[in-house]
């Protein structure tokens, strides 16, 4: 089953670069091009708002259990301090081998794209992100309002308060944790259901981008795309050679579990739509639920590796594009900003490139910029994403093994021992 899903949304994206690539060349007028794209777009709007509508009870029930489950604080502590370590690590190589490969790359050097009008610069908000701001929007107003707006973030600080004092009062609301085990049991079920639209979304998603930007804009843009890519795949080596110290030769088995959520992120453009089939996979692994449960919603948070990759990547390429040099000291202090401000993105499509607009406005880079990216972002955005899902499905395992929390692979989600 799991390798004819595959088939399936291989066999959708194929399509839809045939059926987008047929409808470019056959209609001339770009109103008509848009707005059959437009139609296309119909049904993947629809699965990420499926995908949207279970994510929130998901993390909360999933990370709420994982944290009831840890038992005493002082695991708890350690694991999220083991776990917050990676990230840091992991988010550190993504933004130096960003700022590395666009340096030697040099992608936007020999760009000769016309600077666009002031008044169409761009459609993103462009205000800067503060320190403030971002502690500030860690806290929830209100759980309620953060589960209507989807604020991944948010919802996983209430899910930590809510998991430790599940945990502090033990056996006093046991039948709770099992409600809200109960609650993630069938999320995953219906997760199970929505998946089933995934192959229909993958085939509207690429039809739509072909049918209104033509096969003719990889061209257009071949050296700024085929250096980002070559770029991730530089990471996706270093990530899984991490992984292989701690994993060893296991981390084959990992990426073989793992192939299905990737490619799910790659061709909807969206980590978030892959969160579900992760977690599965990761059990399947060998990965405890509690851990998986803990440290996966963090990652989603805290561990976007693609995402900041393609911050420090696109930034500079912008800044090449207009004769722009950065000198050391401001690429570094681009580094420990995009540190805080890309925390939170959660895997949105297009997130990072509020984080971008508000990185080149810090540094005095034409923020008109933004539209030499805005035309390929599509493209962009599914290698980011399925990298965002590599990252934390490697930083979820290397934190079992730490634990000594990583059994055999090959098994039934929930299979395995809780506790």
């Amino acid at each position: 089953m799991a390798s004819r899903f595959t088939l399936y949304v291989v066999l959708a994206m194929l399509l839809g670069i045939v059926v987008g690539a047929v409808c470019h060349q056959g209609i001339t007028d770009p109103a008509t091009l848009q707005a059959l794209g437009g139609y296309f777009s119909i049904a993947t709007d629809a699965f990420l708002r499926l995908i949207k509508m279970i994510i929130a009870p998901l993390v909360f029930s999933t990370l709420c259990v994982g944290i009831a489950h840890m038992g005493d604080f002082g695991r708890l502590g350690r694991v999220g301090l083991r776990t917050l370590g990676w990230f840091v690590f992991a988010s550190l190589i993504s933004l130096l081998l960003g700022i590395l490969m666009v340096t030697l790359l040099a992608p936007g050097a020999a760009l000769a794209l016309p600077l666009p009008a002031g008044e169409s610069a761009s459609a993103v908000a462009t205000s800067g992100l503060t320190l403030r701001d971002f502690v500030l929007h860690l806290v929830p107003r209100s759980v309620i309002e953060a589960m209507a707006n989807n604020e991944i973030l948010q919802i996983v600080v209430f899910s930590v308060f809510f998991g430790v004092g599940l945990a502090a009062l033990g056996e006093r609301v046991r039948q709770l944790v099992a409600l809200v085990e109960q609650l993630a049991q069938v999320m995953l079920k219906v997760t199970g259901y929505v998946m089933l639209a995934a192959p229909v979304a993958v085939f509207a998603a690429i039809a739509a981008v072909v049918t209104t930007q033509g096969l003719q804009i990889l061209l257009t843009y071949g050296r700024f795309i085929g250096g980002f890519y070559l770029s991730l795949a530089t990471l996706w080596a270093v990530l899984f050679g991490l992984g292989f110290l701690i994993l060893g030769r296991r981390v084959t088995t990992l990426a073989g579990l793992i192939r299905e959520p990737v490619l799910l992120a790659f061709s909807t453009a969206s980590s978030e739509a892959a969160y579900p089939k992760t977690l599965e996979q990761l059990e399947r692994f060998g990965v405890r639920e509690r851990t998986a449960s803990f440290v996966l919603p963090l990652g989603y948070s805290f561990n976007l590796d693609g995402s900041m990759m393609y911050c420090t990547f696109a930034t500079l390429f912008i800044a090449q594009a207009y004769g722009i040099s950065l000198t050391f000291g401001q690429q570094l202090s681009m580094l420990l900003l995009l540190m805080v401000t890309s925390k939170g993105m959660a895997g949105v499509p297009r997130a990072s490139l509020v984080v971008i607009a508000a990185t080149l406005a810090h540094f005095h880079i034409p923020e008109a910029g933004l539209v030499l990216i805005l035309a390929v972002d599509q493209f962009l955005d599914m290698g980011r994403s399925a990298t965002n899902v590599v990252g934390n499905s490697i930083a979820t395992a290397v934190v079992a093994a730490w634990e000594r929390e990583l059994g055999p692979a090959g098994g039934e989600p929930g299979a395995r021992p809780r506790d």
